[in-house]
């Protein structure tokens, strides 16, 4: 069997990919690297030049991007039913990378208290932050998940992220997230993740 490397911190963007390891079903090993000079060492960099975690190594293939190692996990173990067929991606696709840009930029500025002036939004991807809250409403509105009623990666990135944004402010509190990030984080790959997480969370806090 290949041998699949998880590079990660407990207290980053990490959570998404561990929680979707976990889904797959497949052994992985993990290394932590923790924040500062480990992360941006020549060692590290050899795996993401950008000094970032995270990153997976599957054989001698390098993915990073929270998005694209969703997705390449998916295509890798077919099996664990994580994609839907070829024929079915559309909204899969849409939402992944609706997740992955303009909802990543548009919260990540509204954290940082930046506001996009109206005479300006044409110049960036995503519009305004209302756009995007609007368009998010109706991505997990119209059916139990993303792409259907049917569970896949999509779902892990995007719950992440209301996950995330819920908890941090950065989106707005409104029945429709809350309602979808109750339906995708109730799975058992969830809880494991975040069992691990915390578990190396505590590790590093008492290093």
């Amino acid at each position: 069997m290949t041998e699949l490397t998880f590079y990660t911190n407990p207290m980053s963007r990490g959570r998404i990919v561990r929680w979707m390891l976990e889904e797959t079903g497949q052994p992985y090993r993990t290394e932590i690297v923790p924040f500062g000079a480990p992360m941006k060492s020549s060692e590290y960099r050899a795996v993401n030049p950008m000094g970032k975690v995270p990153s997976i190594r599957h054989g001698e293939t390098v993915v990073t991007e929270c998005a694209a190692i969703c997705a390449y996990l998916a295509d890798a173990f077919p099996e664990a039913g994580l994609a839907p067929p070829t024929t079915e991606r559309g909204s899969y696709y849409r939402w992944l990378f609706f997740a992955a840009g303009p909802l990543e930029a548009a919260t990540s500025n509204r954290a940082l208290g930046f506001e996009v002036p109206a005479d300006r939004q044409r110049m960036i991807g995503y519009g305004s932050y209302e756009d995007v809250m609007d368009t998010l409403e109706y991505a997990v509105s119209q059916t139990t998940y993303v792409t259907g009623d049917r569970f896949t990666a999509a779902d892990v990135y995007v719950g992440s992220h209301i996950g995330w944004g819920l908890h941090t402010g950065s989106i707005e509190k409104r029945p429709a997230f809350e309602g979808y990030l109750a339906r995708v984080i109730n799975r058992p790959a969830a809880a494991r993740a975040a069992a691990l997480d915390e578990a190396a969370t505590r590790e590093m806090q008492g290093a």
